[in-house]
């Protein structure tokens, strides 16, 4: 038995080692993927397939096994038809580009602090008037698609611009507004709605928008509701309602100011961020 393992490892090169290690990690992100998505139950699905279909050829039920063959051989078209949006979220993380940096990490200290109060300003006039607000932050991923429904400004940063552009009867406040940067890119944009039917059915377009941009992008969503005032954000799919102006502050500083080249430690960050306003959710 010795001799066995031995043999094993001294057959074992560094080129062996490198390819068990990629391979690892890419079926880690893969399971990660598959956990965060709609694809979790679709995986579960194709697993009861596949155990039926090896059951049925060892059973010689020859009906079942040949329905569940054409069955599988023409579910990977009906695959890609079914859950095109999580494959092109899939592939939109694998193609974001680390050499060419978001333009949150080019601004200095003092100008990401000047930005971050008049959005807290703005937020927290738009709460406590119930007016409706629907800011949409770009990170990684363009959204200059997106910005194409609405009207470009590309303005500076300012609470009174963002009040200007959602106050009631304004030509844009029914869209959203594309920041980008330490600008205002665009006002009035149509945003993707989320599919996802188990969100409370208290919630508006506004919201299911806010929602929407969020699972399609790495973008960050900051929603204020015009019939409560409630804050909320959504980042990777997932809504975080009852944040105080602190929250937003936090969060936004976060993204500003973390280290522009520990992008993980800076998601990791926001994201602990938000399992707090969560929990202050949970209790109310």
């Amino acid at each position: 038995m010795e001799t066995f393992f031995n043999n094993i490892i001294s057959s074992v090169g560094i080129n062996d080692v490198l390819d068990i290690l990629i391979v690892s990690f890419i079926v880690y992100k893969i399971l990660g993927f598959i956990r965060e998505s709609r694809a979790q139950q679709l995986v579960k699905g194709l697993l009861v397939l596949v155990v039926a279909f090896f059951l049925s050829d060892i059973m010689n039920l020859y009906a079942l096994n040949w329905i569940l063959r054409q069955t599988m051989t023409l579910g990977v078209v009906a695959l890609v038809v079914v859950f095109q949006p999580e494959l092109r979220r899939g592939l939109e993380y694998v193609g974001r580009s680390k050499i060419v940096k978001a333009p949150f990490g080019q601004l200095d200290k003092e100008k990401a602090k000047n930005i971050t109060d008049e959005f807290v300003k703005a937020v927290d006039s738009f709460s406590s008037t119930r007016t409706g607000a629907l800011i949409i932050l770009e990170r990684e991923t363009a959204l200059s698609d997106i910005a194409e429904t609405g009207t470009e400004i590309n303005a500076d940063i300012s609470a009174q611009l963002l009040g200007n552009i959602f106050y009631e009867g304004a030509p844009l406040h029914d869209g959203a507004v594309i920041i980008r940067g330490d600008k205002v890119f665009a006002a009035g944009c149509v945003l993707p709605l989320t599919g996802n039917k188990n969100l409370n059915k208290s919630l508006g377009t506004r919201h299911r928008a806010g929602i929407g941009i969020t699972e399609n992008s790495d973008a960050i969503s900051i929603i204020v509701s015009e019939e409560t005032g409630i804050i909320s954000m959504a980042i990777d799919g997932k809504l975080t309602r009852f944040l105080d102006t602190k929250t937003v502050e936090k969060t936004l500083l976060n993204l500003y100011l973390s280290d522009r080249d520990d992008d993980s430690f800076k998601f990791s960050r926001i994201l602990e961020i938000f399992d707090l306003g969560r929990k202050k959710d949970a209790g109310k």
